[in-house]
């Protein structure tokens, strides 16, 4: 049997590098995919010889989407994971971010799961056991001030990865989610918001990649399958809040610890 294989998105920092790192040590084939491609080529240096194949990908570009996955499955012949984990984040007063970052934003975090997915779904099908990982993120959990576009952005991918989980299904594929709170990655630099001033950022990308490690071991009777998957005390205790209190707590959780 040829190895299995990984195919992750925004792998040349961060999040997606040290999931393209740990899966690679871990024996699968990764394909890693980014605009970054010094970042990607570091990445490559840094690997076992022969456990990743990397080139440049924009994930709202279905084209380039397309001649990827191609070339990835001449190489491996199966696609076992696709982790979606390319992403924009822009914070601050919703009305001070220019109308053309938030729509940057809702391309790369919305189209390009959207795109990607839809692309990688004969390869998925053709896959016994394919799973698709989603990166969410805690600021879907309650939309939080300064992040509402991005917060915005994650609910869509909470409600597309639901869906698929139930819809393909019949096609043996597994779709869930990765909801992280603040990880102390590229994304956050600078970041100084309500939210992070009052719970830090407590989580490191190996802390997420581990998650998504442990995520995609399939489940037994005694650790079913779950579709969303929090990483870290703080998530798994926003999220049990929200799902469990009134509405009118929830909100009130979220404006103590936004500071509104």
């Amino acid at each position: 049997m040829s190895k299995p294989t990984v195919f992750v998105t925004g792998a040349a920092a961060g999040i997606g590098r040290a999931t393209a790192a740990l899966f690679a040590a871990r024996g699968y084939l990764v394909g890693a995919y980014d605009v970054d491609e010094v970042g990607l080529s570091r990445l490559a240096a840094e690997l076992p010889a022969g456990s990743v194949h990397t080139a440049v990908l924009d994930v709202t570009d279905r084209e380039q989407w397309e001649l990827r996955l191609r070339e990835f499955d001449e190489r491996a012949g199966r696609l076992d994971v696709l982790v979606n984990n390319a992403g924009l984040l822009r914070s601050g007063p919703f009305e001070g971010i220019d109308l053309a970052a938030h729509r940057a934003l809702l391309d790369v975090n919305i189209g390009g799961v959207v795109t990607g997915t839809h692309a990688a779904f004969p390869y998925l099908r053709d896959t016994a056991g394919a799973q698709v990982v989603n990166l969410c993120s805690a600021s879907a959990i309650y939309g939080q001030p300064e992040l509402a576009t991005y917060g915005a952005s994650k609910s869509a991918v909470k409600s597309l990865t639901e869906a698929l989980d139930l819809e393909w299904r019949k096609h043996d594929i597994r779709v869930l989610a990765i909801w992280p709170l603040f990880v102390a990655t590229g994304m956050v630099d600078g970041l100084d918001i309500g939210s992070t001033r009052s719970l830090g950022i407590r989580l490191t990308s190996d802390d997420v990649a581990d998650g998504i490690w442990a995520a995609t071991r399939r489940g037994t009777r005694l650790r079913p399958e779950k579709v969303h998957y929090e990483i870290g005390v703080q998530a798994k205790v926003l999220a049990t809040t929200a799902k469990y209190a009134p509405s009118w707590a929830v909100r009130r959780v979220n404006r103590f610890f936004s500071g509104t």
